[in-house]
């Protein structure tokens, strides 16, 4: 398989944000994972309104302004995948989402690339057994791995977003390409511009990330 079309995979969804009452209903979308989607700043600061839920949230409703949506944070501090995984059909399939965007690759790096993939596999068949879409995110970036981005010695950090892109293809669902975006970012300025923290980014690095799932919400 390959990753999902950018144009359709998220089509249906878009016609229902698209529709205005009394043809509209409720969109459910569950950010699940790690301290980024949760809102962690420079810990223990948590920034919820300039983190990418509500950015997306915000985007979403200037896009479709008939839309009635709820963008549900399920993402806790400090939590890998093995942990979400656990809770995923208590404190995510509970809420019947239509999209589940799911980050955990910063975190899982201390899990292991294998233990990762199965949280990972697991949260995904179940988000799709319930008929979910998804949205896989690759990690934002973390400055003590900056060096180890690209070329041979890619680094944990790339090692996990090469995983995460490649279940994207795996399971034909959709991927918001994080990683890649700030890389590009921090081409022509210091990727520190886009960290709050070593590792949480700013206002900036999560309108980048914002950026990336946007495109899969087309608007016409």
């Amino acid at each position: 398989m390959s990753i999902a079309d950018q144009a359709s995979y998220l089509s249906e969804i878009s016609g229902i944000l698209r529709s205005h009452w009394p043809e509209n209903r409720t969109v459910n979308i569950v950010c699940h994972g790690h301290s980024v989607p949760a809102g962690y700043f420079a810990t223990p600061m948590v920034d919820t309104m300039n983190a990418y839920p509500y950015l997306l949230h915000l985007a979403l409703k200037h896009r479709f302004p008939f839309a009635v949506m709820n963008v549900i944070v399920s993402a806790i501090g400090g939590e890998n995948s093995a942990s979400g995984a656990e809770r995923f059909e208590r404190d995510v399939l509970c809420h019947r989402p239509d999209v589940v965007i799911i980050d955990y690759g910063l975190n899982d790096r201390g899990m292991g690339l294998e233990r990762s993939r199965e949280c990972w596999s697991r949260m995904i068949e179940a988000s799709l057994r319930s008929g979910s879409k998804l949205l896989l995110l690759t990690p934002t970036p973390d400055t003590t791995q900056a060096s180890a981005y690209e070329g041979e010695d890619r680094g944990q950090l790339g090692e996990h977003a090469d995983q995460i892109r490649q279940l994207a293809a795996d399971y034909g669902v959709g991927l918001a390409d994080s990683l890649s975006a700030c890389l590009d970012y921090s081409a022509t300025a210091d990727l520190s511009d886009i960290l709050s923290w070593s590792n949480h980014p700013n206002r900036t690095g999560h309108e980048l990330v914002t950026k990336e799932l946007l495109r899969w919400f087309p608007a016409g």
